[in-house]
């Protein structure tokens, strides 16, 4: 029963960081780009989220979910449009690449100056603490929603980009940028929905992030990690790989903690390695 105990909650870990990994997949899929200041907009989402419920004191917690994803949309979108889209523009996979390691070493230290070092978290209120029974265990209600929401987005986003006209300009967008431009569309404002739609799935994880453990400005970091890790365990560039992914690492992580106390990141760790080593391309063998 200890070990079912564990299995789940990897598995509800898995849906956050699944989470963290939706928008890093979502901007190298369609603009061959790996964000390196992915985990800064995690740690902005969390911080946007702290201060909104602290403002709107009467609003329920789980309700300012949205406007974080509102403020991420926007940040997103005016991030690619003044900085990104030249990077993207010149060709050279390393120039973006420079670009966001730069870009989330100022964001840090941006953070460090204006909110100060200190670790903050949101309270999730009665909906935090509240459990329910599965399989004669009691797990929190929170955790589970979390994964359902990740699926939800999942399933969405996989929808919306094969059965709409805005997704298939997206996918049209990432694979012939030069022929779309021929017909009209300006892959620069389909870039910056695209990183808009990131950011804002990035910033809402943060919140959610929030609401299970403390945060700091250099939490970015670690957060990162898990994304990419997520997306290469999964598969790079594919949705339903990077929730494969977020699972199997939220397992991997939690049974070695169970294992050992002290070092159930390094388990995780080291099944990313592995399946470098195996499946070079992921579990989804790199299909978006």
């Amino acid at each position: 029963m200890d070990w079912l105990s564990t299995l789940i909650n990897g598995l509800l870990l898995g849906g956050l960081y699944a989470l963290f990994g939706l928008g890093l997949a979502l901007v190298f899929g369609v603009m061959r780009v790996v964000n390196l200041a992915h985990g800064e907009f995690i740690v902005l989402g969390a911080y946007a989220g702290f201060f909104l419920v602290g403002w709107f004191s009467t609003v329920p917690v789980w309700a300012m979910l949205l406007p974080v994803v509102l403020i991420g949309y926007v940040f997103g979108w005016v991030l690619q449009a003044t900085l990104l889209n030249r990077a993207v523009r010149t060709g050279n996979v390393l120039t973006p690449l420079v670009l966001t390691f730069g870009l989330s070493v100022l964001l840090r230290n941006g953070m460090v100056e204006v909110f100060g070092a200190d670790s903050r978290a949101v309270d999730a209120g009665a909906l935090g603490s509240a459990s329910m029974n599965l399989f004669g265990m009691s797990v929190g209600v929170y955790p589970v929603l979390m994964l359902l929401l990740a699926m939800a987005l999942f399933a969405s986003l996989q929808w919306v980009l094969q059965h709409t006209e805005f997704g298939r300009t997206v996918r049209a967008t990432a694979d012939f940028p030069d022929v779309v431009r021929l017909m009209g569309v300006k892959p620069e404002r389909v870039f910056c929905q695209v990183m808009g739609l990131a950011a804002a799935f990035a910033m809402g994880a943060g919140y959610l992030l929030a609401q299970r453990t403390l945060f700091t400005p250099f939490s970015g970091v670690e957060r990162m990690l898990v994304a990419f890790e997520v997306v290469i365990i999964g598969g790079l560039g594919s949705f339903w790989g990077a929730i494969a992914g977020g699972l199997v690492l939220g397992v991997a992580q939690l049974f070695g903690q169970r294992i050992d106390s002290n070092s159930g990141s390094l388990y995780a760790h080291l099944l990313f390695l592995v399946t470098l080593m195996i499946m070079p391309k992921g579990l989804a063998g790199g299909r978006a």
